[in-house]
């Protein structure tokens, strides 16, 4: 039996590139098909905590809820956990959701009325930044801020009253831009 030869070394290199190469390819392609239903199981999922944005995909509202207001302003929807940024023609120039804290300021308005561009503990323990103080409610404080780290926060221990709620950093650092101290704050149902 003869003894097969030997490959050089750049066919195989060759062929594990066009390997590679094909395998990224397909999942590009499964990729622009958009996300697959997660496979179903016969055992219950672990249930989320209720301080988790929303997981899955919703359409993003961009029309600004009815009766929050006119002119340019930040908007907050407690049941939808989501902000407007909204400029003097009404038009919303940025969305996006937020994680809420434990205490949910009432419907009504309010003004930014502090800002504190330094870093702090929150009240979680989490190192956070671009603070807009804008109410109080049971003695907590209300504010909009992020998370240095970009971390969304952990749920709060029972009997824990938090009045913050967390963005994203580039949804805060936005947030920070528009909402000077004076700002209008609509909070909505």
């Amino acid at each position: 039996m003869p003894v097969p030869a030997r490959l050089p070394s750049w066919v195989w290199v060759t062929g594990l590139t066009v390997g590679a190469v094909a395998a990224v390819a397909a999942l590009a392609v499964q990729a622009d098909r958009g996300p697959h239903p997660a496979p179903t199981a016969a055992a219950s999922p672990t249930p989320r905590p209720s301080v988790s944005a929303p997981a899955s995909p919703k359409p993003t509202p961009t029309v600004v809820p009815d009766g929050s207001g006119v002119g340019r302003r930040i908007v907050y929807s407690v049941a939808q956990h989501r902000v407007w940024l909204v400029d003097a023609s009404d038009a919303a120039r940025r969305t996006f959701v937020v994680w809420p804290g434990t205490i949910a300021p009432d419907a009504g308005s309010y003004t930014v009325s502090l800002r504190n561009p330094g870093v702090i503990t929150g009240s979680d323990g989490v190192k956070i930044e671009h603070i807009l103080y804008f109410g109080k409610k049971a003695g907590v404080n209300l504010a909009f801020s992020n998370a240095v780290d970009g971390s969304s926060p952990p749920p709060a221990p029972a009997g824990t009253g938090t009045g913050g709620i967390r963005l994203r950093t580039a949804d805060g650092t936005a947030l920070w831009a528009f909402g000077t101290t004076g700002t209008k704050v609509a909070v909505v149902d």
